[in-house]
């Protein structure tokens, strides 16, 4: 990859990118993602302005996942009455792979690092995902800037 930065995810604006793979290794978590706002201050952008990436690997190292919850969800008719109630539901480790895959193509509301944690906001068609990752830091890797 051109370009490679450390330990700077503020310095990206991942609200609205667009995940193309997610993938968990022995103690590797890649996140592969288009459409990565690229933000000034980045130590790689030369330039003045927000910029944006496609096919960035973010990869978070000595990845453990902590919660990973498909959060739940209020139904109301048009009159505003309650039809029914989903709660939040925990995503069994065994499960993980596959809601992986089916979460390709889901942009992302927001990541943000606090700490060693990383809280990752996700959202689909009709659900959203919160993902929570603990971690001993991580690397942005991707070919080109693209104008935004």
């Amino acid at each position: 990859m051109a370009y490679h930065t450390e330990n700077e995810t503020e310095h990206f604006d991942f609200e609205d990118a667009v995940i193309s793979e997610i993938r968990q290794g022995l103690s590797t978590l890649h996140l592969f993602l288009d459409n990565v706002k690229i933000l000034p201050e980045n130590s790689t952008n030369r330039d003045i302005r927000t910029m944006r990436a496609n096919g960035l690997d973010l990869a978070i190292s000595g990845a453990k996942i902590t919660a990973f919850v498909e959060e739940g969800y209020t139904v109301f008719d048009a009159d505003g009455k309650l039809l029914r109630e989903v709660p939040d539901r925990e995503i069994p480790e065994t499960e993980w792979q596959q809601a992986f895959s089916d979460l390709q193509a889901a942009a992302l509301d927001g990541l943000a690092r606090e700490g060693s944690t990383y809280r990752i906001a996700i959202r689909t068609e009709d659900h959203t995902a919160r993902l929570e990752v603990t971690g001993d830091g991580d690397t942005e890797e991707w070919d080109r800037y693209l104008n935004l």
